[in-house]
């Protein structure tokens, strides 16, 4: 079988972008070839919401598991890349308060028949497509999306933005449907060269102990 692996990971640097008042990548180096010594040895500085990421459910609830205690057959295993409509971009269809930056159902680039039939969906929305610059008006997803797609046997939803919400949302209505139907989040995908269809995820998390969210080296393997 001819499978391909894409990389759907930002490139860590100190050029990636973060969350305003996150904290940014930096590296301190305590011993160098170059300098003569025998071996490089360097310490990374960031936040766990760095890049292509995994959110623990305690970084949106009191009560939610920590990194260490997701279970690991969340994010291995197939999934659906989908992608959003231009249109939604412009402002959601919906007519509820706080709803017009987020997209839904009717904003998905797909057949009206279709429902998802794997546990896994990443949406390519095409609203983050820098990874070195912030940038605030990328849209977010409609808490009536994460229970429809709950309701089909999704598990996991990624995102090719830095949140499930909307940058400037207080309330993160997502984040807590995502939480009252135990879904996996992750965030900060470069979907802008996959093309839609099917395909193995693999996105391990590291067992952080206590902590709320891990990076991920994310890849993609088509599926013959």
């Amino acid at each position: 079988m001819n499978q391909k692996i894409i990389d759907i990971s930002p490139r860590i640097s100190a050029k990636l972008a973060v969350w305003p008042g996150d904290v940014p990548v930096t590296r301190e180096v305590a011993f160098d070839i170059k300098r003569g010594d025998v071996v490089t040895l360097s310490a990374l500085r960031a936040t766990v919401h760095l890049g292509a990421h995994a959110d623990a459910p305690s970084h949106y609830s009191l009560d939610g598991r920590t990194m260490e205690q997701q279970p690991l057959e969340l994010y291995w295993g197939k999934c659906e890349v989908i992608k959003v409509n231009p249109r939604a971009t412009t402002g959601s269809t919906s007519n509820q308060p706080g709803m017009e930056d987020r997209f839904g159902r009717d904003d998905l680039a797909v057949s009206d028949a279709w429902v998802p039939t794997l546990p896994r969906v990443l949406f390519a929305t095409g609203t983050y497509p820098n990874n070195n610059k912030w940038n605030a008006d990328f849209i977010g997803m409609q808490p009536s999306l994460v229970d429809w797609l709950a309701d089909h046997g999704v598990k996991l939803v990624g995102v090719d933005t830095p949140s499930v919400d909307c940058a400037e949302s207080k309330e993160m209505p997502s984040h807590k449907r995502f939480f009252a139907r135990d879904m996996a989040i992750l965030e900060g995908l470069v979907l802008s060269n996959v093309q839609p269809g099917r395909y193995e995820l693999c996105a391990l998390p590291l067992a952080l102990e206590g902590f709320d969210g891990s990076p991920v080296r994310a890849a993609l393997r088509t599926i013959e």
